[in-house]
């Protein structure tokens, strides 16, 4: 079998604003040795794959693994370190471990259940919700007896939060005034926000907290290309002292050394064999197709949690 390896790479450093594809390039290079570590370095991400060769004591080849630090090469040469093995006979497919049982998964647990310890007979909204963390976060939710109210960019996406079980969704992209159509869904307030975007529905979401509310603030998507002529400025920030608000930003990889993390594998895979959890992944194909794959995030137009198939990780070794 002849082998070919390609790399995605940045042309600049830092884009400025938001990135386009012209900040990328795809380009061939020559599969790594062990003395090939200090080459020009690609981007990096979460991923799956599977060990070719060792000389660690803790992998052998054929070993599925994971990490936060996998090149977006076809091959690369990585230390132990980062990797972690995932096993090969739990019932569960290895692209699920980059959802359902995956880093977006445990970003929603941290937040709703350890961070806002979320309690039956309350209400959260959730944005993003038919992503790959807000997904989680509506299932999540009921399973603990909470009113969830959904917001999703389009009318498949808020058929398929309703589909979760949600109680109430909207597509903000249509639905007129943000501050209206929460008031309407929540008119005693929401106990809980649960922000994967920022901007304005973080704003509107300040305006509509019950007292000793509590927000996780685990991604502000709209925000993140925003310059200062087109940041979002917040209004409603005194509502976290007249109604006081507890604001839970985070970082997840802060927590997968710690019990929790144990905890959310534990609940969530029981879950997710018993058919009580279901998880969207939205797969493309091909690492060329990895940059429109990324920008494609910052417009929503993902469905679920986006991955990219570099190939089969049954493909003969």
């Amino acid at each position: 079998m002849t082998l070919s390896n390609n790399s995605v790479k940045l042309v600049c450093t830092i884009p400025s604003g938001t990135p386009t594809l012209d900040d990328f390039r795809v380009e061939p290079v020559d599969i790594p040795s062990d003395n090939s570590l200090e080459s020009n370095q690609p981007l990096e991400g979460r991923g799956i794959g599977i060990v070719m060769a060792s000389t660690s004591p803790k992998f052998s080849k054929g070993d599925m693994v994971t990490s936060a630090a996998f090149k977006w090469e076809n091959y690369f040469v990585s230390s132990d370190g980062p990797l972690t093995k995932i096993p090969t006979d739990s019932g569960i497919l290895p692209a699920n471990y980059l959802g359902v049982l995956g880093m977006p998964s445990f970003t929603a647990y941290v937040g709703l259940v350890h961070l806002c310890k979320a309690k039956a007979g309350e209400t959260i909204l959730v944005s993003a919700a038919s992503g790959a963390v807000g997904q989680m976060v509506v299932q999540l939710a009921k399973a603990r007896g909470l009113r969830v109210i959904g917001a999703a960019g389009s009318d498949e996406k808020v058929n398929f939060v309703k589909s979760l079980g949600a109680d109430v969704v909207f597509n903000y992209k249509t639905c007129g005034s943000l501050q209206e159509t929460v008031k309407k869904a929540a008119p005693q307030g929401i106990d809980i926000y649960f922000d994967n975007v920022g901007g304005e529905i973080l704003d509107v979401a300040l305006r509509s907290m019950r007292f000793f509310g509590r927000i996780a603030a685990c991604g502000m998507i709209s925000q993140y290309n925003a310059t200062p002529e087109t940041a979002y400025h917040i209004k409603n920030l005194g509502n976290v002292v007249t109604k006081k608000v507890t604001i839970y930003g985070y970082i997840v990889s802060d927590y997968f050394a710690k019990p929790v993390y144990k905890e959310f594998i534990e609940e969530v895979a029981d879950r997710f064999k018993h058919g009580d959890i279901q998880y969207k992944l939205d797969e493309v194909s091909g690492l060329e197709n990895a940059p429109q794959a990324l920008l494609d995030l910052f417009d929503g137009k993902n469905f679920g949690k986006r991955v990219v198939k570099v190939s089969d990780l049954r493909d003969p070794l």
